[in-house]
């Protein structure tokens, strides 16, 4: 009898955790913007391996990937692709070749370390999932995810994300300092790596299992797709979203520290990634748990804080925690 969609997809996460110790939530944050068809935003202190969790997830996974290192020099048609002349025995044409946007899952590194115009081009293919170059639209293959990564407290020669283009990212995905026991085991295993890159080549290397197949994804996707939701559960997520629109409703602490709420993609985010985190639970139903569980994710970088929040050094993870806190389940 063959793996099930659930049997891949467990996988896939265990073997992500070989290879990153001490990010579970990221861990389980990545592979659920994976089967909810949407593209993330990492950000996290240098050093706390956001290009290795997204390598890792490429690495297990039977996809194309692609790396993009943003720097401020960097086009437009470096992400996109572009028009190339060539000179044949039939005479001159014009051949599109693909930028490195066209793989199954692409990383943008730094992505504010690029110019607007650049950011905008790598939005644009997200949003759409095509590229249109001289008139030519060219289709994203049907695997396709972005994840992009940001430092958070280097300012100089970087171009932050507008609050319209952060709304297109499904999730904002936060890596912290891992625990100091974590700390010792990251120690050891990036020594055994090491160790056996510089092994005597004439030992035997260990056999790699077989990467998840893309059909795996496509599969659980069509699972999700299944999973109920009450009415109940489909009036919390609402009233969570408009909590953030008419904040002076729930309390006094909201309404001075939300200065714009989130727009109707936080609705749909909430419903995509609270289905893909029942069936990661094996529940064929959505609870308040997996929509407590994604909201942080959904509204980090959904919700415009008041002058008077970020001079108190109020965080987008405080308000909304005491938001869940305020909201009631009707």
């Amino acid at each position: 009898m063959g793996s099930t969609p659930r049997d891949d997809i467990d996988t896939l996460i265990a073997r992500m955790g070989d290879a990153i110790i001490g990010q579970q939530d990221v861990i389980r944050m990545l592979v659920i913007g994976l089967l909810a068809n949407g593209n993330l935003l990492v950000e996290g202190l240098p050093g706390l391996a956001k290009t290795r969790a997204i390598k890792a997830l490429a690495k297990n996974l039977e996809t194309d990937f692609s790396r993009i290192q943003f720097t401020p020099d960097l086009l437009p048609s470096d992400v996109t692709g572009t028009e190339v002349y060539y000179q044949t025995d039939k005479g001159s044409e014009f051949r599109f070749e693909p930028g490195p946007i066209f793989a199954n899952i692409v990383l943008a590194d730094e992505i504010n370390r690029a110019p607007a115009k650049v950011q905008a081009a790598l939005l644009e293919a997200m949003e759409e999932r095509q590229v249109t170059v001289s008139g030519t639209t060219h289709k994203m293959p049907p695997l396709f995810m972005v994840m992009a990564t940001q430092n958070p407290i280097e300012q100089e020669g970087t171009y932050p994300l507008p609050e319209a283009q952060m709304d297109r990212f499904l999730m904002h995905v936060m890596i912290t300092y891992p625990p100091v026991e974590d700390e010792v085991k990251v120690i050891r295993l990036v020594r055994g790596e090491e160790a056996a890159a510089n092994a005597p080549k004439d030992k035997v290397a260990k056999e790699r299992p077989p990467a998840i197949s893309q059909e795996a994804v496509f599969e659980a996707r069509r699972e999700i797709v299944g999973i109920h939701v009450s009415d109940a559960m489909e009036r919390y997520m609402a009233d969570l979203v408009n909590a953030t629109r008419v904040p002076d409703r729930f309390g006094p602490d909201l309404g001075r520290w939300i200065g714009v709420g989130a727009s109707p993609r936080a609705s749909l985010a909430l419903d995509k990634c609270g289905r893909t985190h029942a069936w990661l639970e094996g529940r064929d139903y959505v609870d308040p748990a997996d929509i407590r569980a994604v909201a942080p994710n959904v509204f980090r970088h959904r919700l415009g804080l008041t002058y008077e929040a970020m001079g108190d050094g109020i965080t987008p993870d405080r308000v909304i925690s005491e938001m869940i806190a305020q909201v009631a389940l009707t």
